[in-house]
């Protein structure tokens, strides 16, 4: 599809579209817009390529890099929704807008769409009477990149590297394939056990397969210390932060050996085959460990003694911080759609406060968060993606009795 050149007739259907792919994405179309997807679908095999380019896991956040300058135009487009939602003078849209290509009348609509639409808070708040603020910069979220530490210290930058073989370690081929980073043995034996750690930054998340041929997803702000070959009678890694992960099993003469996740020197998670996820940022004032299949054992040392607990699918192990230790540990229904919004590319703010939702966007747009006095305290309830510029989350914060103001990357909360 030739964006530049499309018909300005077409702009209304594709607008559409995106408001529904996005309302798709985030598991909220009734059967009636399914259908009218699917019709949209089927009138031309362009339609398909734009929403299969869409629907990919970084879609929206390519198209803003790609048109990142698109805000400024996007402004009567705002104004034109708060008219039509909130009833007030605005000013008036103009048809110049329309001539710009429409991929980035699209962006601007998206990020309406997720910032506005499905991220509302759990009071009803009076709604804003002014237009929403110009945004005088583009914060992009987070993307696909990590740095990789090698056993001798040196460092591979893995966002800016191509397909194939980056380096070898200790009997290990290490390859970056499509965004991932992975661990193949070469047939040589490793003459000492040598250790390489990944670690996201801020704004940053991998996904990455070890040499047993498990698969770790390490959401933003997070490590993970491992081996380069598994030798030892158990398979031990380390982590920080958000960590998801699908145990491979792994036998050594005829018996599984049991994969251990020590949890920033807090908990241990021990395993044989499981799929499940640890958060364990420092920041959170509870660390879990949720099950999603298999079964595993939790384990943390207090000062009343060592506690272990063992999780069913379902389940999370939940330990609570007071004063930086750890209290005692309990175990309670997890909400496996919830803990694994982050890797389905998807923020899930239901019965999530303020400070909770800034401790997210802290990670995943690396920047700074302030309070002023006087910020209520709100509950909010939806889901919204992940691939879309901070300007669309201020957007909806605007909409209720919270406010902010962004100086540089620092957003200061208002009341």
């Amino acid at each position: 599809m030739d964006a530049d050149n499309l018909p300005e007739h077409e702009l209304p259907g594709l607008l559409r579209a995106a408001a529904l792919t996005v309302k798709e994405k985030l598991d909220r179309l009734t059967d009636a817009e399914k259908d009218e997807l699917q019709h949209w679908l089927e009138q031309k095999p362009q339609h398909q390529e734009w929403y299969d380019s869409l629907r990919s896991g970084d879609g929206l956040s390519r198209l803003n890099r790609e048109y990142s300058n698109f805000t400024a135009a996007a402004q009567p487009v705002l104004a034109d929704f708060h008219r039509q939602h909130f009833p007030q003078p605005a000013p008036s849209r103009t048809m110049t807008f329309l001539r710009a290509p429409w991929i980035r009348y699209a962006a601007a609509i998206l990020l309406l769409v997720a910032g506005a639409w499905y991220f509302m808070p759990r009071q009803q708040p009076k709604l804003a009477q002014q237009p929403p603020k110009s945004i005088q910069q583009q914060i992009l979220p987070g993307q696909d990149g990590a740095i990789l530490t090698l056993a001798d210290g040196s460092t591979i930058q893995l966002d800016s590297v191509g397909n194939g073989v980056v380096a070898q370690q200790s009997g290990a081929d290490l390859s970056v394939s499509n965004g991932q980073l992975q661990y193949k043995a070469n047939g040589k034996s490793a003459t000492a056990e040598t250790f390489n750690t990944l670690t996201t930054p801020k704004g940053r998340q991998y996904k990455i397969i070890l040499p047993d041929g498990s698969s770790a997803w390490l959401n933003a702000a997070s490590s993970i210390r491992f081996p380069t070959q598994f030798t030892q009678e158990a398979r031990r890694v380390a982590i920080s932060g958000e960590v998801y992960f699908e145990v491979a099993a792994m036998k050594k003469a005829g018996e599984t050996l049991p994969f251990i996740v020590n949890a920033d020197n807090r908990f241990e998670v021990e395993v044989l085959g499981t799929h499940f996820n640890i958060n364990a940022y420092t920041d959170e004032p509870v660390l879990n460990t949720t099950l999603l299949q298999g079964k595993v054992a939790v384990t943390t040392q207090r000062p009343e003694g060592r506690q272990k607990v063992v999780l069913k699918p379902g389940e999370q192990a939940a330990l609570a911080l007071h004063g930086g230790e750890a209290g005692e540990m309990t175990v309670r229904p997890g909400d496996p759609g919830k803990v694994l919004a982050w890797k389905n590319g998807v923020f899930d703010f239901d019965d999530v406060g303020i400070e909770e939702v800034m401790r997210q966007l802290k990670r995943w747009y690396d920047i700074d968060v302030k309070y002023a006095a006087g910020v209520p305290k709100i509950e909010f309830v939806g889901k919204m993606t992940r691939d879309i510029p901070l300007e669309g989350l201020l957007i909806a914060l605007e909409k209720s009795n919270v406010h902010f103001r962004l100086e540089g990357r620092t957003l200061i909360v208002l009341p």
